[in-house]
């Protein structure tokens, strides 16, 4: 309880008042249990599963309260007719007895290669009442052996025409591909599986395959290659059929090989296409991509780049290219290529698509012909652009965050990218312009060599990003953390683009491990970022050195193997946070040989003395008292490398010790739990000052470290917490104290001793350094940097997410009070314990488990404490009731508790 409150509670209603429920034991079919949401490796019916034992997930929904599953039964079978006959010949579990509703292992027979596979479920509820079957799901296997591909790799392995690919500003004209094939019995099924390098867009009879964007998702391609599959049952024509593909470069062909740093290139853009087709007799065929197709580098997209976008001319377009019949005689034969992965992989992640639409909201014209547009909200994604005008006509669009005083765009911040799109008109009535392989962050569009005079309805901007589920939204009775909350979930969405990436509009973009860290936990309030993380965590151990050593940035595009503490172990806590949130444990499985080898090369390397001396980055981004400056020069504001490396990797430890126990490997949870006691003992005696009760420098970070990491002495305790308060509320005024490694624990440091109105204070200051100056100085997602308006502009992105710290984890699980009970993860057990502030009149706020919709929402009106949860069916919760000494322990179901309390809401 907060010393700093006088909280005069009477409880006079006791917990659990008005459950809302219904229900009786004499249940009719319309008020059993229903299963519903069933899922496949997290996906819903997912096309191109390559596990063998697909994980099953489903949710169950009751108006009784207090419902939960006893037992299951599975079917899966090769034909909805089968399934419809309750005929499991693929799989039938019988009866199980178990509460277990998410990622049950398949046992079933042996998957086979490119089928589908459809699938129901039944429960029993507590009273061992029967529900009804599940509505049909299905997944389909993808190539499960390498034998299973016929394909062949094609392409062109050179630079033709105005191909520039040794310069600073590198380019190539996207590649266009065709074939035709003839059908001649009824198709009865057709899947296509498609890998097109760097980007790719498939179109059969004319029409464009599926909604991806930017698709597949970045790899190492050194190492792995992600395959797309669609069902194009419904694209296939019954005699001639023509397939056309046009390759963009995203980040195989690197854009860059120099600035600001050396990166990777993988090579020329390439393709593997396979189409299996299932005939009504039973008989088989492929379609597949080799020396037979055709290939032409002079299409309208004369050059594509990520960084510098994208130019079009429409003079150049090729009506019915992708068509039957079309005279393709003056193009070129493709080459045959290598492989470029050693692995190719099922792309088993959400695909980005474009996910809103967003009109500008103003138009200035800073110079003549010069029009700038203000798309009111700083996004990722493109415009459609709409013109009319002579052939010829070239009409330009730059991209940005900001502008500069005179009204025009501010680029400084984009360093070499030049984000550029450029199309050139055929003069044929209204043409409407949409890019294909590049994406931009910006708020503001400048358009020059428009014909006339552009009106608002002459561009409509595009929102980009993996289209994961949402699953969590959060308000409160204060503008301004609901503005700060608003920008936070602007930015987290941008900057997914099949990695977690760090920013969305400068020549950088990339997979920055120590942006993420702590981080991810607030994301997975807000969205289903299961897949996606699972995938980014694939995409580190394929860069993952032979010794151990992992890369900074991942995939590793700027090969960075410091061997930080900070940023490489970010992979051990994203594994932990896989399993809370999502109640994954096959994770820690298949990652920890991996962990493993990074951990055990970081001893052997570069511990001494049980220190662990290595630390690249320090307190990353502690604001610096100079507005002007990047990174804080002062030494009292400057924590210790040493103890920042030795408190995270002795954090790492303890997870790790952890995870081999969960792994039958004792000895190894041994090992770690020795060593981490022993590095205990050395930070102890290292850094912490016994005379003034201090660790190091006493910034707010090493108090942070030290006790988030539970590494100081009981008898220290309260004083180092102290330490922590004296640094916050007087040398710093209540304002950020902390670079992003402390900013990661900050929050809830303070809340763990009642200092919940200290944390919503700093975090809703409106002067620098504060959320509240960024808003207040126009921004419309998180800055890099917290004097990112007048910071030098070699690192002052106006899109980064990495300083939001824990900020998002605070706001869900001590404001609104959800979190996991890390002993029963995943939710199945839910903790409820709301913090209330002088601040907050009401917190309104939820959460989709993977069991279910959860919700918490509480009101404060005089000295009356009132709050609403639910608790899905399946779960529990152990509540905790503002004033109440005891918690309370409750089933599914809505509840209504309240409290009279003296409170001041200021």
């Amino acid at each position: 309880m907060n010393a700093n409150k006088s909280w005069i509670i009477k409880t006079w209603l006791i917990l659990g008042l008005i459950p809302i429920i219904h229900g009786c034991q004499n249940l009719d079919n319309s008020d059993r249990m229903n299963v519903t949401e069933l899922k496949c490796e997290s996906l819903i019916n997912p096309l191109g599963v390559d596990v063998s034992e697909p994980g099953l997930s489903w949710i169950l929904e009751s108006d009784e309260k207090d419902q939960f599953q006893t037992a299951y039964r599975i079917l899966v079978a090769s034909s909805e007719d089968k399934l419809a006959d309750d005929m499991g010949d693929v799989w039938d579990s019988e009866k199980i007895d178990a509460g277990q509703s998410n990622q049950i292992r398949f046992e079933g027979k042996k998957l086979t290669s490119g089928k589908d596979y459809y699938w129901k479920v039944k429960a029993w509820d507590k009273d061992d009442i029967e529900s009804d079957w599940s509505e049909v799901a299905m997944w389909s296997t993808g190539m499960l052996s390498q034998s299973d591909w016929k394909a062949e790799w094609i392409g062109l392995d050179k630079a033709v025409g105005d191909d520039k690919t040794d310069t600073e500003f590198r380019q190539l004209s996207a590649r266009y591909l065709r074939q035709e094939f003839k059908i001649e019995k009824p198709v009865q099924r057709a899947t296509a599986f498609i890998c097109g390098l760097g980007a790719y867009e498939l179109y059969l009879n004319g029409d464009k395959v599926g909604d991806h964007m930017l698709s597949p998702g970045l790899t190492d391609y050194s190492k792995r290659s992600l395959y797309v599959t669609y069902d194009v049952t419904g694209n296939i024509d019954q005699i001639d059929n023509a397939i056309g593909i046009i390759l963009g470069n995203g980040r195989y062909f690197a854009p860059r090989i120099k600035d600001p740093f050396p990166t990777v290139d993988y090579g020329f853009p390439k393709l593997l296409l396979q189409i299996n087709l299932e005939y009504e007799d039973g008989s088989t065929d492929v379609v597949i991509s080799d020396e037979n197709w055709k290939l032409t580098p002079d299409g309208p997209i004369i050059a594509n780049n990520e960084y510098d976008g994208e130019t079009y001319d429409a003079l150049k377009e090729m009506p019915g290219w992708n068509r039957v019949g079309f005279n393709d005689s003056d193009w070129m034969d493709v080459e045959m290529v290598e492989s470029p992965s050693k692995e190719l992989s099922p792309q088993m992640t959400e695909p980005i698509r474009i996910t809103e639409t967003i009109e500008p909201i103003k138009i200035t014209e800073p110079q003549p012909g010069v029009y700038i547009f203000d798309m009111g909200q700083n996004m990722v994604g493109w415009t459609e652009l709409t013109v009319k005008g002579k052939a010829g006509t070239v009409v330009k669009q730059r991209f940005a965050e900001s502008l500069q005083d005179d009204g025009l765009l501010y680029l400084d911040n984009i360093r070499s990218a030049k984000v550029t799109n450029e199309y050139t008109l055929k003069g044929e009535g209204i043409e409407r312009f949409v890019p294909r392989f590049v994406f931009h962050g910006f708020r503001y569009v400048e358009l020059t060599g428009f014909p006339g005079k552009p009106d608002l309805s002459t561009i409509v901007g595009m929102v980009i990003h993996d289209d994961l589920e949402k699953t969590g939204d959060f308000t409160c009775s204060n503008p301004m953390l609901n503005a700060i909350y608003k920008n936070a979930v602007w930015g987290i969405r941008g900057n997914y683009r099949s990695i977690p990436a760090d920013c969305p509009q400068r020549d950088e973009r990339h997979g920055w491990l120590g942006d993420r860290g702590t981080g991810s936990r607030g994301e997975s309030y807000i969205y289903d970022i299961s897949n996606l993380y699972k995938k980014w965590l694939t995409d580190v151990f394929d860069s993952q050195k032979p010794n151990g050593s992992i890369s900074d940035v991942n995939p590793a595009y700027w090969e960075m193997y410091n061997d930080n503490v900070t940023w490489d172990g970010t992979p051990v806590i994203l594994v932990d946070m896989l399993r809370d949130q999502y109640g994954d444990t096959k994770v820690i499985s298949d990652s920890y040989p991996f962990l493993k080898k990074w951990v055990d090369h970081m001893i052997n390397s570069y511990l001494k003395d049980d220190i662990m001396p290595r630390d690249s980055y320090g307190d990353w981004c502690m604001p610096p008292k100079d507005p002007k400056v990047i990174h804080a020069k002062d030494p009292d504001l400057l924590t210790d490398g040493n103890l920042i490396g030795t408190a995270y990797f002795y954090h790492i430890l303890t997870l790790m010790e952890d995870f081999a126990g969960f792994t039958d490997k004792h000895e190894e949870a041994k090992y770690y739990s020795e060593l981490a006691s022993r590095m205990k003992i050395a930070y102890n005696k290292k850094f912490l000052d016994t005379t003034r009760i201090e660790y190091s420098n006493n910034t707010a970070t090493a108090s942070i470290l030290s006790l988030a990491f539970g590494l100081v002495p009981d008898e220290y305790r309260q004083k180092i917490f102290d330490n922590l308060l004296y640094k916050t509320k007087i040398e710093n005024n209540s304002h950020i104290s902390t670079g992003l490694i402390g900013q990661q624990f900050f929050n809830r440091m303070l809340s763990e001793t009642g200092e919940d109105d200290l944390a919503f204070t700093v975090n809703t200051q409106e002067d620098y350094p504060g959320y509240g100056y960024m808003i207040n100085n126009g921004a419309t997602t998180i800055w890099e940097l917290w004097n990112g308006n007048t910071a030098d502009p070699a690192m002052n992105s106006q899109n980064h997410v990495m300083l939001l710290g824990d900020l998002l984890i605070w706001m869900y699980e001590n404001l609104a009070g959800i979190k996991s009970d890390p002993e029963q993860p995943g939710f199945k057990n839910i903790i409820m314990n709301p913090a209330l502030v002088s601040q907050l009149s009401y917190v309104k706020a939820w959460h989709k488990s993977r069991y279910g919709m959860i919700k918490s929402e509480w009101e404060i009106k005089g000295n009356q404490f009132e709050w609403k949860v639910t608790i899905p069916t399946n779960s529990t919760a152990t509540v905790y009731v503002p004033g109440v000494k005891e918690p309370k322990h409750v089933g599914s179901g809505t509840y209504t508790f309240s409290s009279e309390i003296d409170i001041k809401i200021n």
